[in-house]
């Protein structure tokens, strides 16, 4: 049961970092970013790249994080924000161009094998024994540094004037603008802000994880039925849809080992059906 349990918030919480920054996007930009699967593989491919030259995995996840932080303003700056005024169907045609150029650019420079980092040197000692249960020191690192990024996030939102900035944004673009804040470099800086949380989630995953490319089109659906259940454009709905979907994973696993695919949507569609905004919509709290 609590090793069970460990592995539910270890997948919810890795979910959650991605899903954070895609419903982050979506709430501000209004741009269904199809890409952010491509970013949370382009973090784990640059993390273990990364790792092999220094042996360092502190190091590794934070230039993969900043360096895919990077690559979103590269991305926003350049292409997204020319579809801002777009039909749905432009944004999916370019999110998918994008997925394609990144599948194909990370096969060109690692292969199209699985790739395994490895467990850092500093985890690979033996489980930690917490209420008659083996647990890895790594997964009591993944769970506790995704904690801290989620408090983070939080209280960037909540508690700084850019979280006021992206909350107005995301309430009335037009009069956030007539109001004097440039919404053009808020735009970039919320999109570098969910890029770098998809190359975090990717890297924390590096070595847990195999890497291969098109790793990220698995947790893209993810991704997407967490800010579903959780309601678009809310982070606290994406935590707590993460944390529920890390739960049906990890026991039906064990439960319902052929029916754990089936479960998560199951889960999608009965909270679409008591709450269509998903559990924090803004239907929701209506």
């Amino acid at each position: 049961m609590m090793t069970q349990g460990l592995n539910a918030f270890v997948i919810g919480m890795l979910l959650f970092l991605v899903a954070s920054g895609l419903t982050l996007i979506f709430g501000v930009l209004k741009v269904v970013n199809f890409t952010h699967g491509s970013l949370y593989m382009m973090g784990a491919y640059l993390a273990y790249y990364i790792y092999g030259i220094t042996d360092s995995y502190v190091l590794a996840v934070i230039i993969a994080s900043a360096g895919i932080a990077v690559f979103g303003v590269f991305l926003e700056r350049i292409f997204f924000r020319r579809l801002y005024q777009s039909n749905f169907l432009m944004q999916l045609l370019m999110c998918y161009g994008w997925i394609l150029v990144l599948d194909d650019l990370v096969q060109l420079m690692f292969g199209a094998e699985f790739q395994s980092m490895g467990m850092p040197s500093f985890f690979a000692t033996a489980p930690l024994m917490i209420a008659g249960a083996p647990i890895p020191l790594f997964y009591i690192f993944l769970i506790g540094i995704s904690f801290l990024v989620a408090l983070a996030v939080w209280m960037l939102i909540v508690k700084t004037s850019f979280g006021s900035k992206v909350r107005a944004a995301a309430t009335n673009t037009s009069m956030t603008g007539a109001l004097g804040i440039n919404t053009s470099l808020l735009y970039a800086g919320v999109f570098a802000l969910g890029a770098g949380l998809a190359g975090l989630a990717g890297a924390l995953a590096a070595p847990v994880r195999s890497l291969v490319p098109g790793m990220g089109f698995s947790i893209l659906i993810e991704s997407f039925i967490v800010t579903v259940i959780g309601g678009m454009g809310s982070i606290g709905g994406a935590l707590v849809a993460a944390i529920l979907i890390g739960v049906c994973r990890s026991f039906g696993s064990v439960g319902f080992p052929m029916f754990t695919e089936i479960g998560v949507f199951a889960l999608m569609a009965v909270v679409l059906v008591l709450r269509p905004d998903g559990l924090f919509g803004k239907g929701a709290q209506r």
